[in-house]
């Protein structure tokens, strides 16, 4: 079972369930915590192998495919017994988050996107390129650190990258390992995710600092606009709930409140 942490409201009866991207954990979504428990429920989880959540043993007892995290969270929702949830996700967190939504409709109220990854770029492409030659041979936290800096170059994103980085020791390299070998699937994963639009309420809010990978989300916005808007974010980078959580909350909550059902 995953690590968690509940905050339930005394009369919402809307639950808000938050994933964090890659190297995090629920500590990153600390600067939500008080906006969202006084409007709804709130979960916050641990993605397997990260945070408090157990991992794998070995490299070859399980396989991570996007499909198999997202129905990681389906089995915790069903041990809490919640039926349904809007759902937010950061970074690689809205690809598990997506891929959740397209598994399971009928579990989602509606998605917000944060720092979405839709498509890799060529820079992005050259990350996982170095990184799937280096995995096995430099300590993850040299490789997560590098990826970082990247994704996140500017003095003020220096907070972020330094939560991000801190969270990321709670790995271990067979952890970092496996959630690499992701890298593989993406590409087909994201392929379709831009094939169709999703008839959920989608939010994609970026920093207009997020250089790696806001192009791509205001090119498919452009094209999928029936259920999914698009908040640009200024003087913000890829982690926008950190860079300006007071921004990204209140449009948040708004959002989820013109939403609930």
């Amino acid at each position: 079972m995953l690590n968690h942490v509940t905050y339930i409201h005394p009369t919402s009866t809307q639950w808000v369930t938050f994933v964090h991207g890659a190297g995090g954990s629920y500590n990153t979504w600390f600067k939500q915590i008080k906006a969202f428990k006084t409007n709804f429920n709130v979960l916050l989880l641990d993605l397997r192998g990260h945070g408090n959540s157990e991992g794998s043993l070995t490299l070859k007892d399980v396989k991570y495919t996007f499909a198999f995290l997202a129905n990681d969270i389906i089995t915790l929702l069903d041990y809490l017994k919640i039926a349904k949830s809007h759902f937010v996700g950061i970074s690689l967190g809205t690809i598990i988050v997506r891929e959740l939504a397209q598994l399971h409709p009928q579990r989602v109220t509606s998605l917000v996107l944060a720092g979405a990854i839709m498509k890799l770029n060529l820079r992005s492409w050259i990350l996982v390129k170095l990184g799937n030659i280096f995995k096995f041979y430099l300590p993850y936290i040299t490789l997560y650190t590098f990826f970082a800096y990247i994704i996140m170059p500017r003095t003020n994103h220096k907070i972020s990258r330094d939560i991000f980085i801190n969270e990321a020791k709670k790995l271990n390299q067979l952890e970092f390992i496996k959630w690499f070998s992701l890298a593989s699937e993406v590409n087909p994963v994201l392929k379709m995710f831009r094939k169709t639009e999703l008839p959920k309420p989608t939010l994609y809010i970026l920093g207009d600092q997020d250089a790696m990978f806001l192009p791509e989300i205001k090119e498919l916005v452009n094209k999928q606009n029936r259920f999914s808007t698009l908040v640009i974010v200024k003087n913000c980078g890829h982690v926008v709930n950190l860079d300006s959580a007071y921004f990204f909350n209140q449009t948040v909550v708004a959002f989820i409140h013109q939403h609930t059902v």
